[in-house]
């Protein structure tokens, strides 16, 4: 099931949805996003991880408009280690190449020492990496 977080003007922010075949928790975040929609956006998907019992993410950001680099400090320091505590291990990050989110994608990758984490710039290699972890037994 697909749930929706939705900005105050009712626009979908971000997509989660349980991915049982895969056992990961696929996101998807789209246009401007405020520093609110990111805290809101992460712990729900966190959540759903725990409550899934999964410890993948597939985490697509290629539909953000403009960086979240106004969040990375709090998604480094506080939400990442909550998300190692509710079970991520593995976080695959799809990205467009030379956007802004792209740019904070590499910051994030390269200072986060929670789980482990790797951008790509297309969802099937993604999907490929993460696999191998989550479906191992």
């Amino acid at each position: 099931m697909k749930k929706e977080l939705k900005n105050p003007f009712g626009r979908v922010y971000l997509t989660i949805e349980v991915n049982a075949k895969n056992r990961w928790v696929h996101v998807n975040w789209m246009g401007y996003l405020t520093e609110e929609n990111i805290k809101t956006g992460a712990q729900a998907y966190t959540d759903a991880l725990a409550e899934a019992g999964y410890n993948c993410v597939l985490n697509d950001t290629r539909l953000i408009i403009g960086g979240w680099d106004h969040s990375l400090s709090w998604v480094l320091n506080e939400w990442s280690p909550r998300a190692a505590r509710a079970g991520l291990k593995y976080f695959a990050m799809i990205t467009t190449p030379e956007t802004f989110a792209e740019s904070t994608a590499a910051s994030f990758y390269n200072n986060l020492k929670a789980f482990t984490a790797k951008v790509f710039d297309d969802k099937n290699s993604a999907e490929e990496w993460l696999r191998q972890y989550s479906l191992k037994k």
